[in-house]
């Protein structure tokens, strides 16, 4: 197969697929020309931060298959790929223990106020009886979207004693039934967002979450209350979540994603000490990519093993139809 991997993707998985297929690596590369290396390829495997555009898409005839090394599609025309017929993998379980794990260690963060903490020792300002810090159990966890990634984030959670309770796009008996198995409570939207100490969000971008997270979302939160965001920058209001940190409404928050993502982007948060800012590291665990690596070569291999199988059954059908057909005529 003719393979063009466009996002980081682990070493020992590109050599592999190496041994046996032909394969361009893009990433780390800024002046590549995605347009014109895509043209005879017949896979490509991309994670965020590459716009996977249908002009893009139409300069590969041969595109036969996307791998996406993760679970989010929002750089992705999906109606495109369906429409042109193009086989579409995710790849979603890896990235949630690695991304769950990632958002209690922010609010173990933002609740000790480590960064202040380490700022300030590092100037030899010795802060012990003046920092506040709070417990995380006992406090409510809103979860925004509990799928593989937040429903995962709730488990761990009230493993230390804290509260879980989601909300869902669709939630259907089977779902809240899954769910409360976990410990974890499905309520609506706004009630998740006025009960919790600390709202942790886990949706897809997509129309029905731009802005998911704006000032009336945030006008719901208590007083003291803390966000963390681990989706996407397009889901959270930041011109807005400013204003909520500003006035005190929020003690603080913690993103790993950004509306503007990207060597120089500096947030519009970047100045306000009571805030940890991420550049989008949640999946990036060695053991995580590890994983991810392992599943794309075994997704192109059965790929192409389908493939073979495909052939020689029509070959073989070829090859007998012929007889068939002269048997008839001889009866």
């Amino acid at each position: 197969m003719k393979i063009l991997i466009a996002s980081h993707l682990e070493q020992s998985a590109i050599h592999q697929l190496q041994h046996s297929h032909d394969v361009i690596c893009t990433f780390n590369q800024p002046s590549a020309d995605l347009f014109s290396l895509v043209k005879d390829r017949e896979v490509l495997v991309f994670r965020s931060g590459v716009d996977i555009s249908p002009a893009l898409m139409d300069c590969a005839p041969q595109l036969k298959m996307l791998v996406r090394a993760g679970c989010g599609l929002d750089n992705l025309n999906c109606e495109y790929v369906r429409n042109r017929g193009i086989s579409l993998q995710r790849i979603p379980e890896p990235a949630a223990q690695a991304v769950s794990e990632m958002a209690l260690a922010l609010m173990f963060a933002l609740s000790r106020n480590l960064r202040q903490a380490d700022a300030l020792l590092r100037q030899g300002h010795w802060a012990k009886n003046e920092l506040e810090g709070h417990l995380l159990t006992g406090k409510v966890l809103g979860i925004v979207g509990a799928g593989n990634i937040g429903s995962r984030l709730g488990v761990l959670a009230s493993m230390i004693g804290m509260l879980p309770i989601a909300c869902v796009a669709e939630p259907t008996t089977d779902v809240v039934h899954a769910l409360c198995e976990k410990g974890i409570t499905v309520a609506e939207f706004d009630k998740v967002l006025s009960a919790a100490d600390f709202v942790s969000v886990h949706v897809p971008l997509d129309d029905s979450t731009r802005n998911l997270i704006d000032a009336r979302a945030l006008s719901l939160m208590k007083h003291g209350s803390y966000l963390i965001n681990l989706a996407r920058g397009g889901v959270v209001d930041e011109g807005a979540l400013h204003d909520a940190l500003t006035s005190g409404r929020l003690r603080g928050a913690a993103l790993d994603v950004h509306q503007r993502e990207g060597k120089g982007q500096i947030s519009p948060l970047a100045r306000l000490p009571n805030v940890i800012l991420t550049p989008h590291i949640g999946a990036s665990t060695v053991e995580t990519q590890e994983q991810i690596g392992v599943r794309v070569v075994e997704i192109i291999e059965a790929y192409v093993q389908q493939q073979t199988t495909s052939a020689a059954c029509a070959a073989e059908f070829s090859f007998t139809a012929p007889t068939l057909r002269t048997e008839m005529v001889r009866l």
